[in-house]
C-alpha cells in the first residue's frame, strides 16, 4: 500500500478526545479507508500527517506503515508530504507511546 492514494474519513479530528479515554487528545486527524478491512474486522485507521487544521475527510498518498507487534492492526501514515521515521513518531506518539511499534516504508 505504501505509494497509492488513498482518501481517508476523519472520524477523530485535531484536537478531538477518543470517544472511551477522555484524557486522550488527537494530535493529529485520524480516520479511516473506507471499504478496506483491516485485521480487526474495521475499516483500516490512518495518520494524517502535515494537515494542521481538523477537517472531516483527507486525501494523500500512504507514506509508511506503523506496525504494532503487540496488536493486530497496523495504522497506515498518511500525507502530502514526506516526514522522516522520528518525525512520525514524534507526530503519533500521543497514542503509539501505548504500543510496541515499529515503522515500515
Amino acid at each position: 500500500m505504501i505509494g497509492k492514494t488513498v482518501t481517508v474519513t476523519i472520524d477523530r479530528p485535531l484536537g478531538s478526545t477518543h470517544p472511551k479515554h477522555k484524557d486522550m487528545i488527537y494530535e493529529v486527524n485520524y480516520g479511516y479507508v473506507k471499504g478496506v478491512m483491516a485485521p480487526d474486522n474495521q475499516e483500516q485507521d490512518c495518520y494524517v500527517l502535515g494537515v494542521e487544521v481538523a477537517v472531516k475527510s483527507f486525501t494523500g498518498k500512504v507514506i509508511a506503515i506503523i506496525e504494532r507487534e503487540d496488536d493486530c492492526e497496523d495504522k497506515w501514515i498518511v500525507s502530502n508530504r514526506d516526514f522522516t521515521n522520528e518525525e512520525i513518531m514524534s507526530k503519533v506518539h500521543f497514542v503509539e507511546k501505548y504500543f510496541k511499534s515499529t515503522i515500515r516504508r
